[in-house]
């Protein structure tokens, strides 16, 4: 095989070198692609067809284009990029009538939350079940206006509009469970008097099957995951009532009983979480005696308890937590004093949150949070 090396070439002419057979780049630093803006791609313009399989950067959007079936297409990245960046979802609640509001925030971005569409039934807990792959998202559990919902709805979160019917768990109905997923199962566990987990197969509609059980019977719980495991943090017995500190986990391919994983650094109760593929982060809650600001983090893919990340703007409990892989956001909870606050903390890193922008209600009931891109995708 012959090596051609050249440093630079120019003034070949309109369409360029032509180079027939297979080309290889030995090259260890990056190779540059052609670049422009929308207007200065190629069509058919002066003679000249675009290549079918050509590709180029497009500095206007700021992505990977390829030509395919006469047109130009976004080359598909791992992390979603919806209008800009991954979307962080979160909705419902009681301000003091049942509130069934959808709206989302870009999560690589800041700023206020824009209207997503509405639940089908309004739903109001500290800690409404949430899961959800990259296309959709999907809420279920918590007291709703006829009593407490076994009901799961479900989103797309790419789009905008209300949400649809997916079905009902099998169970017995819960309140307050957390929830878990990677690409393929949304897990559900926990609840007001049970122990239960089930999932879902999130791209099909149906009802909740049997997974297994946690390690004790609890309410509020808070839940995240990496795309192999799922983690349950916290919770609360309500008979006598008490909270605890307890980390549980799953493998969420498999189905089974979940095992000890660690503590949290103290007993709370819906802690808003989120996390990345690596880190599990927990944050503020309440420990029965006064409302927290504390942010706690595990990785994941190892055992062991909870160490200190940093706190949030203020102290509440029964937010949404939602994240990317860089980014975890916090919004919502109440203090006593319901806050429609959004704060951000950067997940690989430790330190305080700052300000990210408001949800556009405040509510003391709860609720919940999802996004397309959080750990467990």
């Amino acid at each position: 095989m012959a090596n051609l090396k050249v440093n630079t070439v120019s003034g070949i002419g309109t369409e360029g070198p032509v180079l027939n057979g297979g080309l290889h780049f030995n090259s260890k630093n990056y190779l540059t692609l052609p670049k422009g803006t929308t207007t200065e791609r190629t069509a058919t313009s002066s003679g000249i067809s675009t290549v079918i399989g050509a590709i180029r950067y497009n500095t206007d959007s700021n992505k990977m284009e390829c030509y395919v079936n006469n047109k130009w297409m976004i080359v598909s990245t791992s992390t979603p990029t919806l209008d800009g960046g991954a979307r962080g979802i979160n909705g419902m609640g009681a301000n003091p009538s049942v509130i069934n509001t959808i709206e989302f925030v870009t999560i690589s971005s800041a700023g206020n939350t824009t209207d997503f569409g509405d639940a089908q039934e309004a739903n109001y807990a500290s800690n409404i079940g949430t899961v959800a792959s990259r296309t959709r998202g999907i809420f279920f559990g918590g007291p709703t206006s006829g009593g407490f919902g076994k009901r799961i709805e479900f989103i797309t979160i790419s789009s905008t509009g209300n949400a649809t019917s997916f079905g009902d768990f099998d169970a017995d109905p819960s309140e307050f469970p957390a929830g878990a997923s990677n690409e393929t199962r949304g897990i559900q566990a926990g609840g007001t008097t049970t122990n239960t987990i089930q999932f879902i197969t999130i791209a099909s509609t149906g009802a909740g099957k049997e997974f297994g059980d946690l390690t004790r019977a609890h309410r509020r719980p808070a839940g995240c995951a990496s795309p192999t495991r799922g983690l349950f943090g916290g919770g609360q017995v309500p008979s006598p009532a008490s909270r605890h500190n307890i980390i549980d986990f799953i493998t969420i391919a498999s189905t089974g009983n979940a095992q000890d994983f660690g503590d949290l650094t103290e007993a709370l109760d819906t802690a808003m979480p989120c996390s990345n593929s690596t880190r599990g982060v927990w944050a503020g809650g309440n420990n029965g005696s006064a409302k927290l600001s504390t942010i706690q983090f595990v990785t994941i893919a190892t055992l062991g308890n909870a160490q200190d990340f940093g706190n949030l703007t203020s102290t509440r409990m029964a937010g949404a937590g939602f994240s990317n892989p860089t980014r975890g956001c916090f919004a919502g909870g109440y203090t006593p004093t319901a806050v429609n606050t959004i704060d951000y903390i950067a997940l690989t890193t430790g330190g305080n949150a700052v300000d990210f922008g408001d949800m556009s209600y405040a509510t003391p009931s709860g609720i919940f949070g999802l996004s397309n891109a959080h750990g467990g995708l």
